[in-house]
């Protein structure tokens, strides 16, 4: 675009009181453009985090009108609407609230469950629900809160992937009891969601450079994938929508293979072998694999979180200290993948959507230091689901979509 308009004082007073408006009334509109219907949208856009509303005032107050404009973009973008606590009657309240906006804008909501008992492993998004029979009852309310309502659910971000029996919190076989209780509070939830009317459930199955495809195979299929549509990969993280397409497409082979024609989760090929998982160009090797070996058609679907893959994953410098560089936590200069819509190129890949909201904090990284500064951001920040100014614009400036 030319520097002519952004110089023309009635067309910027203009542009500020249009992105303004837009982003204020964003959770009373449904997104047409950026979700293209079918069986899960459009999907509906909620009230954006009060930290956004605040920025974009002040970039429009600034006068830095194309900062404004792509926030403003981002943050009336789609996204999820994440329950993290609560009582049955008041998560029950709040997802029928939810679920009532959207409905009157004609559009999906996208919702996440996630109070799990002991989830994140007492890091960053410590918390859950007091117990099992607590986190069941919470389960109910939520589904009491669709009723027959239209809505997409994502249950329990890494709670599949990130097992007690992961960090040291119980024995590394999973015959702890906060490990089975996880698998059992996520088969209840997929049944229970499962079975409403108009919902679509994917249980999370991390990403592609975690957990070996044969490691999230056989923890959906505890958790109870069957009851659900399918799984979810990337939520709150940048791995490549390619990656990640495979990545998906592989578990849901590897669940076939498993359970219609008998074979085992542990022969099922990887990112890791034969392919590497570092190396995508390798990936081929991994797609032969499954080309010659499953024969039985895959029905778990999967949908993949987009909202900060547009750059990929940040990559460390290789001069860093020793210690974890934390790689998933608040990376620079990343930027907002491909928008929500179920066109997606891949029959088992029902959908991209923004289900981490961009913007808001991972956590108070502290990388391979004890903080409380963030190294690599030379800043404190802020608490994992708070807005996080600098890594918002550096998301809408670096967009992709």
């Amino acid at each position: 675009m030319s520097s002519g308009p952004w110089t023309n004082r009635g067309w910027r007073r203009r542009l500020t009181v249009g992105v303004l408006a837009g982003a204020l009334l964003a959770g009373a509109t449904a997104s047409t453009a950026s979700a293209h219907g079918g069986p899960l949208g459009p999907f509906y856009v909620p009230q954006p985090n009060a930290g956004a509303i605040t920025q974009l005032k002040a970039l429009a107050a600034a006068g830095q009108w194309k900062d404004a404009a792509l926030l403003a973009k981002m943050i009336t973008t789609p996204t999820a609407v994440w329950f993290t606590k609560g009582t049955p009657a008041e998560v029950k309240a709040s997802v029928r609230a939810t679920v009532n906006a959207a409905a009157r804008k004609h559009a999906v909501p996208v919702l996440v469950a996630y109070d799990a008992p002991a989830r994140d492993c007492s890091q960053y998004s410590a918390g859950g629900a007091a117990s099992d029979a607590d986190y069941k009852a919470w389960i109910d309310g939520f589904a009491a809160g669709i009723g027959s309502a239209a809505a997409v659910v994502v249950v329990e971000p890494d709670g599949l992937s990130l097992l007690p029996s992961d960090c040291g919190q119980e024995p590394a076989d999973q015959s702890g009891p906060i490990t089975q209780g996880r698998f059992g509070n996520i088969a209840y939830a997929a049944k229970k969601l499962g079975a409403l009317h108009g919902t679509k459930v994917y249980l999370d199955a991390g990403h592609s450079h975690w957990q070996s495809v044969a490691t999230m195979t056989d923890r959906l299929i505890k958790g109870g994938v069957n009851d659900a549509d399918g799984f979810s990969v990337n939520t709150s993280n940048y791995q490549t929508t390619k990656g990640l397409q495979q990545y998906g497409s592989w578990i849901s082979k590897c669940i076939a293979y498993v359970q219609k024609q008998s074979g085992s989760s542990a022969n099922c090929a990887s990112q890791y072998y034969p392919a590497t998982a570092s190396d995508e160009s390798t990936w081929a090797l991994t797609d032969a694999w499954y080309a010659a070996n499953v024969t039985a058609k895959p029905t778990a679907h999967f949908v993949i979180d987009t909202s900060r893959n547009g750059k990929g994953p940040w990559t460390p410098p290789a001069d860093h200290p020793t210690g974890d560089p934390q790689d998933w936590c608040n990376p620079p200069d990343r930027g907002n993948g491909p928008r929500p819509t179920t066109h997606t190129g891949n029959p088992l890949n029902d959908a991209f959507l923004w289900i981490k909201v961009p913007g808001e904090s991972d956590g108070q990284c502290y990388r391979w230091t004890t903080g409380p500064t963030d190294p690599v951001r030379k800043m404190a920040d802020p608490a994992a689901g708070q807005w996080f100014p600098e890594a918002a614009l550096e998301l809408a400036r670096n967009a992709t979509t």
